[in-house]
Order: C-alpha cells, then structure tokens, then sequence
C-alpha cells in the first residue's frame, strides 16, 4: 500500500486538507493512526467532522505528530487502498520547543518512506507578504527533493481567499515544471484534481 505524505509549513492547512480530502473521498469516519514521540503510537476512530474538531487550529504547530489513515479511492469496478500522512509543520532553522522540534524530525525522517508527496503552500499568504517570505528555505528544499519522483505534487490552498490568485501566479513563476494545483481545504475546491494525481501515482 503507497503512502502519500503531506507536507508544508505551519498553518499551510495540512491537517485540514488531510480530512476534508478523506470526507471527499467519501469516508465519514476515520481510524486514526498517531505516532507521537511523547504518548507513543495509538489511534483512535472518530468522525471526520469531529476531528476536524479536535485536529483543527489556526495555533501554529498544533500538530505534533504524523496522524496517518488508510483511505480508498474508486478503482474500476473497485476501490484502492493508500496510507494519507498528514504531519508537523515545517520551519527554517532550529525550533526552541523541543516537542515541536521532535515533530520536525520526525515528519522529515518519514519524507523518504512515502511513494507521494503532497505540498501544501497558502497562496494566499505568498500574496501579501511576498515570495521571499510566503516560501522558507525548508520548502525549497522539499521541492528538490519531491522533484526527483513522480508522486511530487504541489497544492496551492486558500484559493477561496481575494488575493489567492496572485499568490499562486508567483508559486508557479518559483516552481516552474512542477504539478501546481490550486485547492481550497477548506471548501473541498479543487479536490477532483487532488484526486486523479493521486490515483495516477497508485
């Protein structure tokens, strides 16, 4: 079963994607597989509207660990099965707290483990900061390293927002040749997308 890994800074909108993706996928409850450094490894099956409750915040770093659940996708008269990660936000340098530099770690140790990766950027942010600021160092190298698989795709969120639309002209000027697909986690837009390049990686 392939592993599909999504990656980005902080409060890119990871998580939100990672669930709001498995409800468009059709799952209305999700077993959810934690491997946290501190806790250890559990899961715990919940709705996806409950976790998004729970998982959900706009509290930089609030994810601290890989959150991981099998998810289907329509095969032919079938269904396939992939493993969807969703993981800690990344930053340039070296974090203060050392939980949220163990979450780092870990997602960056998993990154070779995972046949897709999924790269989240807030478009929206890239607008009205500007590239230089919207994009760190750890994104780019991300993006070197995604480069040399097929399963590397980037994903532009907060498409729904006014400004969205210049922030993900500069994204593509920054990664040209690269698979850019414009999102909204949070209204499930561009998702089909998401989807096919998924299923064509499976």
């Amino acid at each position: 079963m392939k592993r599909v890994i999504i990656l980005g800074q902080a409060n890119v909108g990871k998580t939100l994607f990672t669930l709001n993706f498995a409800d468009y996928l059709g799952a209305k409850t999700i077993n959810l597989s934690f491997q946290d450094s501190q806790r250890g490894s559990y899961t715990r099956t919940i709705s996806v509207k409950d976790a998004v409750d729970l998982l959900v915040s706009d509290k930089p770093h609030h994810t601290r660990c890989l959150q991981s659940a099998v998810l289907q996708i329509p095969w032919g008269k079938g269904v396939k099965h992939f493993e969807i990660m969703d993981s800690a936000g990344l930053i340039d340098g070296i974090h203060e707290n050392e939980p949220i530099r163990r979450a780092m770690a870990q997602t960056l140790a998993t990154v070779r483990q995972a046949e897709m990766i999924l790269h989240i950027f807030d478009c929206n942010r890239i607008a009205k900061q500007d590239i230089l600021h919207g994009v760190a160092e750890v994104d780019y190298q991300v993006a070197q390293f995604g480069q040399l698989r097929a399963g590397y795709g980037v994903l532009a969120n907060k498409f729904d927002l006014p400004q969205a639309k210049e922030g993900f002209d500069k994204l593509c000027q920054e990664f040209p040749g690269h698979c850019i697909m414009p999102i909204s986690a949070l209204y499930k837009q561009g998702f089909r997308e998401v989807r096919d390049f998924v299923k064509r990686q499976l």
